[in-house]
């Protein structure tokens, strides 16, 4: 079934094509370890289009690893504001911490115990900023080669270490071209929401998927599980010109800032009066919160942490998700 031969007529059409299409991104320029793991951990579930200006603003605000080691959690955590996922940017920190007092590891196992770096993004580190020929591959990949080999395979972790190894097998000198070579492949022909963009391929005429034109049979995928619901209701609490906070204390979204929040249905956080009502929803990778937010006046201090809008905007990270609810704070 997975013909290394074939693989290997594949990787100079790949490295051919990149050098012609590949978009440019602000994290391809004036590349070091540390820029790369700042890009590395940001794309990590999140699209390269909201992606882009936070990494320039970040790397505005902490250009290397030293200012990022020295500066405070909430000083990241607002820095990172909007992009989600939020224990990225504690990991980001811990990492560049390690930069800061260690060096660049050189080997895929240092980089590999970096905080936040798992197989994949060893692979991308060891490959693009460290020129190793250590091959990462994720879904994206998965699907480019499950489709060039019209493999059957459940996509899961085995047929990932599967292709890990085909990689290795065939990985050229160009080892930060030919990894970010299958990244956009993956981004922009070999897609992952509707029919892929065949024509545009450089391995096109290899693909046993296209040349069977059973592209969208692949990658073969295990049910997913159905996403749990928790419902809130989320209080903008507003006193005397300020709006209340607190720090969430466990699970999802742990040491982060938020507006007061109950389980629906529950007495609201302290006596108020309310001004307005809104509902919103935000979808995390397992679980979906459906709340409903209420704008109200209080005269109790509640213990929370109280702030202007202005002192919000400038200094507190809110995940996103609360945004909906930030269109009170005036």
């Amino acid at each position: 079934m997975y013909s290394i031969q074939t693989l290997q007529q594949a990787v100079p059409r790949l490295l051919a094509w990149f050098q012609r299409e590949k978009r440019d991104l602000p994290w391809r320029r004036n590349r070091t370890f540390y820029t790369a793991l700042v890009a590395e951990l940001m794309l990590q579930q999140t699209r390269v289009e909201a992606v882009k200006e936070k990494y320039v603003a970040f790397l505005e605000r902490f250009p290397t690893e030293r200012e990022l080691a020295l500066a405070t959690e909430d000083e990241v955590m607002k820095a990172w504001e909007g992009l989600g996922y939020y224990s990225r940017a504690r990991n980001l920190k811990k990492a560049a911490e390690t930069l800061f007092h260690e060096g660049t590891p050189q080997t895929w196992v240092g980089v590999n115990a970096l905080a936040g770096v798992g197989n994949y993004t060893a692979g991308a580190l060891s490959s693009i900023a460290l020129g190793l020929k250590e091959p990462a591959v994720d879904g994206n990949v998965v699907r480019i080669l499950s489709r060039f080999f019209a493999d059957p395979s459940t996509a899961d972790d085995a047929l990932k270490a599967k292709y890990v190894d085909l990689l290795r097998a065939v990985y050229p000198d160009e080892t930060a071209d030919f990894c970010e070579g299958l990244m956009e492949l993956g981004a922009i022909v070999c897609v992952p929401n509707g029919p892929p963009l065949c024509e545009n391929c450089p391995w096109n005429a290899l693909c046993l998927a296209h040349q069977r034109g059973e592209e969208e049979k692949y990658p073969v995928r295990a049910p997913k599980k159905a996403r749990r619901v928790e419902t809130l209701d989320v209080y903008v609490l507003t006193r005397e010109g300020r709006y209340a906070l607190r720090k969430r204390e466990k699970g999802l979204l742990k040491g982060l800032w938020e507006f007061p929040n109950v389980s629906a249905g529950s007495p609201p956080p302290c006596p108020c009066n309310i001004l307005s009502k809104r509902t919103a929803r935000h979808i995390f990778t397992h679980v979906e919160w459906h709340m409903t937010g209420y704008l109200a006046e209080t005269c109790e201090d509640g213990g929370f942490v109280w702030a202007t809008a202005e002192e919000i905007e400038r200094e507190l990270a809110i995940p996103s998700a609360f945004s909906a609810f930030k269109c009170w704070l005036k």
